[in-house]
């Protein structure tokens, strides 16, 4: 089962190298959409069917944790599974995140700590060769 990937982030670097490490990692990708703030995610994910978002917290226009409020307004989107993948170390802003429903990959990752974030939330893990 691929996975259709939505990456929101500011840092066009940053997006790029979570988008390398999906592929270092081995998830099996679908169609990738990447946006650059909260307001582009939403936009996104209104346009393209997403199985997965990674998101920033620090973000212009809207940040991180609005746009996953917004996202758990909609019903067909609050069980989206959402990773935040930030520097944000504060053991109260990433409780706030768990309780709503998002997961927590601290900067820098490794394509082993994504992979097994990806496995526990989606129960997708690498691709098998054969």
């Amino acid at each position: 089962m691929s996975l259709n990937i939505l990456i929101v982030d500011d840092s066009a670097v940053v997006r790029a190298m979570i988008l390398k490490t999906l592929k270092m990692a081995g998830i099996p990708l679908g169609d990738v959409q990447q946006a650059s703030d909260g307001c582009e995610g939403l936009d996104a994910l209104e346009n393209h069917w997403i199985d997965l978002v990674f998101a920033d917290i620090n973000m212009p226009v809207m940040n991180g944790e609005e746009m996953i409020d917004r996202i758990r307004e909609q019903p067909e989107w609050e069980e989206l599974p959402i990773i935040v993948v930030s520097t944000e170390g504060s053991a109260t802003r990433i409780e706030r995140l768990q309780r709503k429903g998002a997961s927590f990959v601290h900067k820098p990752f490794t394509p082993e700590s994504v992979q097994e974030v990806i496995k526990k939330i989606t129960g997708v893990s690498h691709e098998q060769t054969a």
